[in-house]
Parts: C-alpha cells; sequence; structure tokens
C-alpha cells in the first residue's frame, strides 16, 4: 500500500477490501472523518441496526484498517 497516500484514501481502500462482504449481508460502510488518529464510519443499511454492528465494526472493519493504517488508533461508529 502507498503509505504516502493521503490517510483518507488509504483507509478508503481498507474500506474497500472489506465492503464485499459488508454488502452480502446488506449494508454499508462510510468513513466520516478522521480526528486525532480516530477513524469515524457511518454503518449504514441492514448494519445500521443490527446488533452484530459493533462485533463487525471491531472485529473486521477496525482490524483492517488498523493494519492497512497503522497510524489509526481506533474506528469509532457514529
Amino acid at each position: 500500500m502507498n503509505v504516502a497516500a493521503p490517510l483518507e484514501a488509504r483507509i478508503e481502500r481498507a474500506l474497500d477490501e472489506i465492503r464485499p462482504a459488508i454488502h452480502r449481508d446488506g449494508g454499508d460502510v462510510w468513513l466520516v472523518r478522521v480526528a486525532d488518529a480516530v477513524a469515524y464510519v457511518q454503518m449504514i443499511g441492514a448494519c445500521g441496526g443490527c446488533p452484530m454492528s459493533n462485533t463487525t465494526l471491531k472485529e473486521s472493519i477496525e482490524r483492517v484498517v488498523r493494519e492497512r493504517c497503522p497510524e489509526i488508533f481506533a474506528v469509532e461508529q457514529v
């Protein structure tokens, strides 16, 4: 991955890696903003109200984003 690319672009590419699985469940995830080493995302569609969305967020989305963007400390849902 190109570390010189803007952080938001690298986060979007990381999200693109996991979006197919989220789409299969009828949802999506959007990057809302990045502040203080935290990426804030919004889960939409079926994922927006799913009781498992926090598990998906922490075990899938956050893991991939932090692997691809080590300067990100956490991914939080807004």
